[in-house]
């Protein structure tokens, strides 16, 4: 009868999941996940091809908590500043998760700002459901108010400001109002907070086409 394998994959997730939010991405090498679980670095190897893989799964974890737990709470009658005030929110009280979702300068991994971007549409059409405009109009919006998002998360973790909800709501507010309003992010911008290589790739053909 084989021996019941006693250090799953879910074990060492839940292991790195609370490492991240504790200390951030960078702690999470080989030695340090075997050693805060009381195990050799061998199961690691036998559950994940390489560290990447592990790192890329945590990712994946944050990014399902964002989308069916964290960003779903409730404060006004508008979901998509829910969702705002909600990010805003867990910014502040899980720092160093927040941090740990940049990577390399930009907006974590590409499941991470798909999440975020995907729900933030469903939120907006949430919002507007007598909308009439195009996907990529929405997107755009979209992006234009995590953008606004991001930065004010950024600064209150960072202690350089510090806002009241209604201060909060209002600058939200006026920004989702304007991004409707006007295009000002048009498909040409470069938005490097949400670019990955799939995005630069196919940014880089549009032009090289437009160009012809």
């Amino acid at each position: 009868m084989a021996r019941k394998k006693e250090i799953g994959k879910k074990k060492i997730l839940n292991i790195a999941y609370k490492m991240v939010a504790k200390d951030g991405v960078e702690s999470l090498t080989a030695r340090n996940i075997a050693k805060a679980g009381h195990f050799s670095t061998q199961p690691l190897y036998l559950e994940f091809e390489s560290m990447d893989e592990l790192r890329n799964e945590v990712l994946r974890q944050i990014a399902d908590n964002l989308r069916s737990n964290i960003l779903q709470k409730q404060y006004t009658s508008e979901p998509m500043v829910d969702m705002d005030l909600a990010y805003i929110e867990f910014a502040e009280q899980h720092e160093n998760l927040f941090r740990a979702m940049f990577v390399d300068g930009k907006f974590g991994s590409k499941v991470i700002s798909d999440t975020l971007i995907e729900l933030g549409v469903a939120k907006f059409k949430e919002q507007y459901s007598d909308t009439d405009h195009t996907n990529e109009k929405i997107k755009n919006i979209v992006i234009a108010n995590w953008i606004t998002t991001i930065g004010m998360a950024s600064l209150i973790v960072n202690g350089i400001a510090s806002f009241s909800q209604t201060q909060i709501v209002n600058v939200l507010s006026a920004q989702l109002n304007d991004a409707v309003i006007n295009d000002w992010l048009s498909e040409t911008s470069t938005v490097s907070l949400f670019d990955t290589e799939d995005v630069k790739e196919a940014r880089a053909k549009k032009e090289k086409n437009h160009k012809k």
